[in-house]
């Protein structure tokens, strides 16, 4: 068996987190300007709101789908 096929083959039994992992390192990219207006965004606390209204939903989904209809009335 070849370096390149065990490789492949090693390649395909990697877990989700550690092919991403591979890749990033293999395929880096650099932010473009909407990557680092999102991350300048999320420093300066833009989407707090938005963060903890799917918090409220999705504790109101552990406790019902009615509960989030009375969310959406907010």
């Amino acid at each position: 068996m070849s370096t390149v096929t065990k490789i492949k083959e090693a390649i395909d039994r990697l877990a989700p987190q550690e092919y991403c992992e591979l890749m990033s390192v293999r395929h880096p990219f650099e932010d473009d300007d909407g990557d680092r207006q999102m991350k300048a965004d999320a420093t300066a606390g833009k989407f707090a709101a938005m963060n903890e209204r799917a918090e409220r939903e999705y504790a109101a989904v552990k406790g019902g789908w009615s509960r989030v209809a009375a969310l959406r009335v907010q």
